[in-house]
């Protein structure tokens, strides 16, 4: 029914139906198989896969980051993994990234002044928690493995001094300098709306993207420094959404934000995307051709995504939802006769 409506009001061949399912959107498909088996209980299936990643830092943060997912919701494997070899570093890494996301979770996604003090006091709580066990992380870690490193500054939103922040930044640094967890970690947390300014979040940002080499994901990292200045200076307790978004949509029309991002665009594509970050990317490119107005360039972008999504919080920023921003943006860049104002 959907297709045959969609053949009705537009012009052009249908793109593929988006569906927000979290399982078919992971094209990693040894993770794919070892969520499903970690949903049963096995916990070694989750070690596995990990292992499976070796030094592919990047690879190896996104599978923890991902089935840490899911022991946030159901502990109870990675509690018997933890018993059964509580020195394990990998283990240890888990059990810091899941405290660590149930502490996000905690505190939800709205801004200060709408955050109570009982989300408030959980954030901090299972922060302190998930820092207390990025710290035996590292003890165990490897010498050149800077996950753990990445995962502490994630537990760095509560406040802490900037000596301190930097001290880890820099060890994660050293171990990788364009680790993508780690960069885009400090750039948020330098962002003005955590502890920082706009000039510190760019700089941070854009440093790194000038350094690493063609298809690093970091290169793309000053655009979603875009993002967060688009959030904090047009979205964030503004009563009129509509102006809100009219607002970001300049800014990303702008001919020195386009010249920039199109070469970061440019630089990323000449090289071998990383398969672990490459479908959260697209979506920052697609979320940016559509706020620039430029639909030939959005909707190809949907076409490499295909139906598969999980929409990134980016999304979100600027259309108050991640789903709904996502599927706007589809509906428009698909052709439709009815089209949502730009």
């Amino acid at each position: 029914m959907i297709r045959l409506l969609y053949r009705l009001l537009t012009d052009g061949p249908l793109l593929p139906v988006p569906e927000f399912d979290a399982d078919q959107a992971v094209l990693d498909r040894s993770l794919a198989r070892a969520r499903r088996d970690v949903r049963r209980g096995d916990w070694t299936a989750a070690r596995a896969v990990i292992d499976e990643a070796g030094d592919d830092w990047e690879l190896r943060g996104r599978r923890i980051g991902s089935l840490s997912g899911l022991a946030a919701g159901d502990r109870g494997w990675l509690d018997s993994w933890l018993a059964a070899a509580p020195e394990d570093p990998i283990a240890v890494q888990m059990l810091a990234a899941t405290l660590s996301d149930q502490a996000g979770r905690a505190r939800g996604s709205a801004t200060a002044d709408k955050t109570s003090p009982q989300q408030a006091h959980g954030f901090h709580t299972l922060s302190a928690a998930a820092a207390e066990a990025c710290h035996r992380a590292m003890e165990l870690a490897g010498p050149a493995d800077p996950n753990p490193w990445s995962e502490r500054l994630g537990t760095m939103f509560t406040g802490v001094g900037p000596e301190e922040f930097d001290e880890i930044f820099d060890e994660g640094r050293r171990r990788d300098p364009f680790h993508f967890d780690l960069h885009s970690y400090a750039v948020t947390w330098r962002c003005e709306k955590w502890f920082g300014s706009h000039e510190s979040m760019f700089t941070t940002a854009r440093e790194v993207a000038a350094a690493a080499p063609a298809g690093a994901s970091v290169v793309l990292l000053p655009l979603f420094a875009h993002y967060e200045y688009a959030l904090s200076g047009f979205t964030w307790g503004a009563d009129n959404t509509d102006k809100a978004l009219a607002e970001s949509r300049r800014w990303f029309r702008g001919p020195e934000v386009q010249q920039e991002i199109d070469s970061l665009i440019a630089k990323w594509r000449a090289g071998t995307p990383h398969p672990a970050t490459a479908q959260m990317l697209r979506q920052w490119v697609a979320l940016f051709y559509s706020l620039a107005g430029r639909r030939k360039e959005t909707r190809a972008v949907f076409e490499e995504l295909g139906p598969y999504v999980i929409p990134h919080h980016a999304w979100g920023y600027l259309y108050g939802g991640g789903e709904y921003g996502y599927l706007r943006s589809w509906f428009w860049a698909s052709g439709l006769k009815h089209r949502s104002r730009r």
